[in-house]
């Protein structure tokens, strides 16, 4: 059995997310908690890692993953072209459950899968998983299942379905809810959610309606993260 590390006190969290950081350097996968469900990740750098990832799973390189960041400022290294209603979105959910699909850059040496030229971004609002994320980089990171089965709420259950094929197991506690995320395209003129979930379209629809004098360019804000954020509940990102 892989090593589970209890990440619900300071020092477990700690010697956790160093254990994760080293197996994930090495190209293998881990299991972290997020703000929805848990998820089963990677380096976002490391196509074997990738591929390992989805194998894992039981998935094709038709189902590209996620990459999860831990900072806004990640965006313009990973993307192109972002659109500035990309920007108010992030502005108004980062860290949380929305998924932005966006023009990759196209000088990155990474293979996703069959991404059309896109990447799907994310920061968590989960301490575990922005820690990890801080260490090793973006990560690939999809729900922490087999295709076809319901999502891990818990360490337990994403161990009962992956087992030896994850290298470190991080536990942060079961999660709460069922609500998927909401995945948003961007790579057009005007935004299209391609799937609905946490965050409402009424809620969308008035984070892009705010007056210009409360708009907030998401390039140049630190965003600064509560002390103990409150988890979203719901599903990991699916492409």
């Amino acid at each position: 059995m892989s090593p589970v590390y209890d990440c619900t006190t300071e020092s477990g969290r700690a010697e956790g997310v160093a254990a994760a950081a080293g197996a994930v350097r090495d190209g293998q996968a881990v299991v972290l908690p997020t703000d929805t469900v848990y998820g089963i990740g990677a380096d976002a750098f490391s196509p074997e890692a990738v591929a390992s990832v989805l194998a894992a799973k039981g998935r094709g390189r038709e189902m590209p993953p996620p990459v999860l960041v831990s900072s806004v400022r990640t965006v313009d290294g990973l993307a192109t072209d972002v659109p500035a209603y990309a920007r108010e979105l992030i502005a108004a959910f980062w860290p949380g459950p929305l998924t932005l699909v966006l023009t990759a850059q196209s000088s990155l040496m990474w293979d996703l899968g069959e991404t059309n030229g896109t990447v799907a971004l994310r920061m968590p609002q989960d301490e575990v998983a922005l820690a990890l994320l801080t260490e090793v980089g973006p990560m690939a990171v999809t729900s922490a299942n087999l295709t076809g089965q319901p999502p891990a709420t818990t360490v337990t259950d994403a161990a009962a379905q992956l087992g030896a094929a994850v290298a470190v197991y991080l536990d942060g506690g079961p999660t709460v809810g069922t609500a998927v995320s909401t995945i948003v395209d961007c790579t057009g003129e005007e935004p299209v959610v391609l799937r609905h979930g946490a965050i409402t379209q009424d809620e969308l629809d008035a984070a892009l309606a705010r007056p210009p004098e409360a708009k907030v360019d998401a390039k140049d804000e630190a965003i600064e993260l509560p002390a103990d954020p409150t988890p979203h509940a719901g599903d990991h990102d699916e492409r």
